[in-house]
């Protein structure tokens, strides 16, 4: 039975916080999307922890709460001991943003009388230094990540971040309070604490302080020391599947990120296939997803998969959203997700996608629930297995991880060896 639960506020995060909860030993159930009825090929009682992807990153906060309540209700009733709310390891979020009003909501619901705000991922360069997110040094508001499309970092400081979203108050907890840190000194009401983490041992130190609340929450990076703790615990070490299995490659890029950009680049120097999607031409009607389509199958043959991009610098991207911002994005993601869904069906078995929104609109269009955890291919990025399709290998990153051989390494590790 489970007794870790965590509800991640999109896919690609979702598959980050599994992939460091299998890193900490345990076996994990994924689910798209709050579970209704058992999904075809699971099994709960394999199950260590389960995560729950939902897509309250970006909806309208109502439905936020709403959803994320109710999957906090489903692994309650599973069994779960405790509750991980993962957000982004930097805390992506507007004044009128979803982590507080959740993350409130959570708390009210497991009646906490505190928790962590804890958005950091050292592995990947985030961390939290005197109550502010950084990016490998540089203060978030001040970071390349400062104007994101969706969710502009506008501000470094939690508490600040947290002031307009959150009905109740924030603490920053230096490094030298940790320890002797006390509740009963602090406020009778619920409240955050937002404690330092800039290193690893900085993670499992507070996993080891606070590893007894109902509810936590945060970045991934603070989840393997939770799943060490918790395996500790448990009778036996969870099991994963393997990683490689056979046949063709089909490798898809949406992120406009300057990780994802690297990694275009440096599959295309390796003389490797690629297919740029170029979305004025599209909406003009001299390219179209057939195109693309006969492009990967002409170079299906080649020793490595076919890379099918979007991808842009943002200046491109910029001018292109002249066309309509919402409207070009939904053209992309849908030409990524039909491209998918070709391949699954004409034999493919290994998707690899880069970009949150990219990888989201792949997974709902091949339409699997329930997957299980595999080896990661670089901190954060797992490799999945469909419940439904046991000979299925998915690889869906956010658009900042990986190195730049990344897409290399994805068809290395998912490609079973004779």
């Amino acid at each position: 039975m489970a007794v870790l639960g965590c509800i991640a506020d999109d896919f690609t995060g979702a598959s980050d916080a599994a992939s460091f909860i299998v890193k900490g030993g345990m076996s994990v159930q994924f689910y798209n999307g709050i579970p209704g009825n058992q999904s075809p090929g699971s099994e709960p009682d394999k199950a260590q922890a389960i995560v729950i992807a939902l897509k309250s990153r970006t909806q309208e906060t109502g439905k936020a709460v709403e959803d994320s309540l109710k999957a906090a209700r489903f692994l309650l009733s599973q069994g779960v001991k405790q509750i991980y709310f993962k957000y982004c390891s930097t805390f992506d979020s507007t004044p009128q943003g979803n982590i507080g009003p959740v993350a409130d909501a959570l708390m009210d619901l497991l009646k906490a009388p505190y928790t962590l705000l804890c958005p950091a991922l050292p592995i990947n360069g985030r961390t939290v230094e005197n109550g502010n997110l950084m990016v490998n040094g540089v203060f978030l508001h001040e970071s390349h990540m400062k104007n994101h499309p969706l969710t502009p970092m506008w501000e470094s400081r939690i508490q600040k971040l947290m002031e307009p979203q959150s009905r109740y108050p924030c603490y920053d907890l230096l490094p030298e309070e940790l320890e002797d840190f006390s509740p009963e000194s602090s406020s009778a009401k619920p409240f955050y604490l937002i404690p330092d983490y800039k290193t690893q041992d900085d993670g499992e130190k507070i996993a080891a302080v606070f590893g007894h609340l109902p509810l936590l929450t945060g970045g991934s990076g603070l989840l393997e020391p939770l799943a060490r703790i918790w395996t500790g615990k448990l009778s036996e070490k969870g099991s994963i599947p393997e990683s490689g299995t056979k046949g063709k490659a089909l490798l898809l890029a949406g992120s406009c990120s300057k990780a994802t950009l690297d990694q275009i680049a440096w599959y295309q120097d390796q003389g490797n296939p690629c297919y740029k999607l170029d979305p004025r031409a599209m909406m003009e009607g001299r390219q179209t997803e057939e195109e693309a389509w006969s492009f990967a199958e002409e170079h299906g043959s080649h020793i490595n998969g076919v890379l099918i991009y979007s991808s842009d610098t943002p200046e491109k991207v910029k001018e292109i959203q002249s066309l309509g911002k919402e409207r070009t994005a939904a053209m992309l993601e849908g030409a990524a997700a039909a491209l998918a869904v070709r391949a699954v069906n004409s034999g493919y078995t290994r998707i690899i996608s880069a970009g949150g929104e990219t990888s989201g609109a792949v997974t709902k269009a091949l339409g699997f629930s329930s997957y299980w955890i595999g080896e990661s291919v670089a901190p954060g990025v797992p490799v999945m297995v469909p419940a439904e399709r046991p000979d299925i290998r998915l690889i869906l990153k956010s658009g900042n991880f990986g190195q730049e051989d990344f897409f290399q390494r994805a068809l290395d590790i998912t490609l079973k060896q004779d």
